[in-house]
């Protein structure tokens, strides 16, 4: 079955069609555009049809590598700068950093000190003071599409449905 074949079965769906979503999905990773599944990831994140955005992002933090952590958390910096974190969650940052407040840059070490609870929050906050981090974390785990999987057929299907409608 080719991608728009499978795209196509997504198609205006507010539910994943009866199969094998995960399956499909890595059809559709492996073939389409980094650009169109960051989108259709991106929308995932945004549905109302899944957890919000802050408990989505989580979820993804603890399923992934400390690479894949440090990345997604270098994304928020990239953003919103290091100063508007320091205070969120706590002050988890703060506290991993310490007095020399938050670096530019977070390593897979620091970002393994950090919970799933408190990257919710931090993304969370992200979001309220800049919405197009959805975007550019859509674009991070587009490049991250077997982690992406670990969100569930829910996601997938909305995904691939925003996907198939970018198609049209």
């Amino acid at each position: 079955m080719g991608l728009l074949d499978i795209l196509q079965q997504y198609a205006g769906k507010a539910m994943a069609p009866a199969g094998d979503t995960a399956d499909h999905f890595d059809e559709v990773a492996q073939h389409a555009s980094t650009g169109d599944l960051g989108a259709g990831i991106a929308a995932a994140l945004r549905s109302d049809a899944t957890p919000p955005f802050g408990q989505l992002v989580g979820n993804l933090f603890g399923n992934g590598s400390s690479q894949q952590q440090a990345g997604m958390l270098n994304q928020i910096l990239q953003t919103l700068g290091p100063a508007a974190l320091s205070g969120v969650a706590g002050g988890a940052l703060g506290r991993i950093f310490g007095s020399g407040g938050v670096p530019a840059t977070i390593t897979p070490q620091q970002a393994s000190q950090l919970s799933p609870a408190e990257v919710s929050a931090i993304a969370a906050h992200a979001e309220q003071q800049d919405p197009s981090i959805v975007d550019r974390l859509g674009d991070f785990y587009a490049q991250h599409p077997t982690l992406v999987k670990t969100l569930g057929a829910a996601a997938l299907g909305i995904a691939m449905s925003h996907m198939s409608a970018r198609q049209r």
